[in-house]
């Protein structure tokens, strides 16, 4: 059994947006309050605070008059995002994440319900202190009681739910077929047997809408209703390149899992490559990041297997065929002949098969492969 969060859009009521903004606007005011009081005592005195300390100073803070209105709403959302904050705390502590940073307004809204704040009977979800159930788009049924569901709101004004369920995951039937990937920014991706996947380039596309709408708001007045106007209308196109990039995304992924019993990558540090001022757009429009994500959890359910690769490894400057490496292979040479065997390789093929040949030699013997 492995967990699962199943994420529907629904439309709530006049009762249900308004109680909904107070929690959102709880939430924030909580989470910023506390965060506040931690970085003071992390750079004034030197002090860790933990989740016990911050939830005890989270009721003293609800006792003031000031901020009675923390009360209105229920309690589990604040209590939730003090333990998502805590997380943030420690990954920065670990090196994995950067200092945690306030809530704004104006992105995206959220607050995690568990099961003593929302009940769920008859496929219907009913939030503590509405009497209104949720009217939920069902796209599909859930595979048993949600024992957590967060609550968002984006910044194009689309209210979600996502309910985390337990779900029994199907293993696919073992195929002899693998597969080496490599990413690219003209093609997504190219196989090692030729396939080039071509990268629909989304933000392009809707590059001259953008680029209107911002212009747009750019000469609205502060705070004036027509700049919120013109503002949802630059978060609205920014969500449909968002939604058809991950659409794109998850179709492509799934295949590969269900074609594939190894699929081979590259491993890429995409912060890094997105500070290049020329690719940057591209690389960010591309999601190398979520791409690998996809392939990592979908093929856990599956009973794939995902390797990948060290970064380092000379997957474009190796030849596949008698292993002989160049010493400097520019990004704009697309094709190169190996000076050792005279074979003529296309560059984004080449460097897929090496990757696939190089992630079944560590995934036969157990170790990672490096640069050699």
């Amino acid at each position: 059994m492995k967990n699962r969060a199943y994420k529907y859009r629904f439309y709530p009521t006049d009762e249900q947006v308004t109680l909904l903004a107070q929690t959102f606007g709880c939430v924030r005011k909580a989470y910023n309050t506390i965060l506040r009081w931690r970085t003071d005592a992390y750079y004034q005195a030197q002090e860790k605070i933990g989740y016990i300390q911050a939830s005890a100073k989270l009721t003293e803070i609800k006792k003031l008059s000031e901020f009675s209105y923390l009360n209105d709403v229920s309690c589990v959302p604040l209590q939730q995002c003090l333990r998502h904050q805590q997380t943030a705390f420690k990954n920065f502590f670990e090196g994995r994440a950067k200092y945690p940073v306030f809530k704004k307004k104006d992105r995206k809204q959220s607050a995690e319900f568990t099961k003593s704040a929302f009940k769920y009977t008859d496929g219907k979800i009913y939030l503590a202190k509405s009497k209104e159930p949720l009217d939920i788009r069902w796209s599909r049924d859930l595979p048993c009681k949600p024992s957590t569901i967060n609550i968002s709101k984006d910044c194009a004004g689309r209210y979600f739910v996502s309910c985390l369920c337990e779900f029994e995951n199907q293993i696919l039937p073992k195929t002899d077929k693998t597969v080496g990937i490599d990413v690219g920014i003209k093609h997504l991706f190219v196989t090692d047997n030729g396939i080039k996947i071509d990268n629909p380039c989304h933000t392009v596309n809707y590059a001259i809408r953008l680029t209107k709408a911002q212009r747009r708001l750019s000469k609205k007045k502060l705070g004036s209703a027509n700049r919120a106007k013109a503002k949802l209308k630059v978060a609205k196109l920014h969500t449909k390149i968002s939604d058809c990039r991950l659409d794109n995304l998850h179709k492509l992924t799934r295949e590969l899992i269900n074609d594939n019993q190894v699929v081979c990558v590259e491993s890429l540090r995409v912060k890094n490559m997105i500070k290049n001022p020329k690719l940057s757009k591209h690389i960010a429009d591309a999601s190398w990041g979520k791409f690998v994500t996809q392939l990592e959890y979908k093929a856990d359910w599956a009973g794939r297997k995902l390797v990948k690769i060290d970064q380092f490894f000379p997957s474009s400057k190796r030849c596949s065929c008698c292993g002989y490496t160049l010493s400097r292979l520019d990004l704009s040479v697309r094709e190169w002949v190996c000076p050792e065997c005279n074979t003529a390789h296309d560059r984004d093929i080449n460097a897929a098969k090496n990757i696939r040949t190089a992630g079944l030699a560590g995934l036969a013997f157990g170790e990672s492969v490096n640069l050699v």
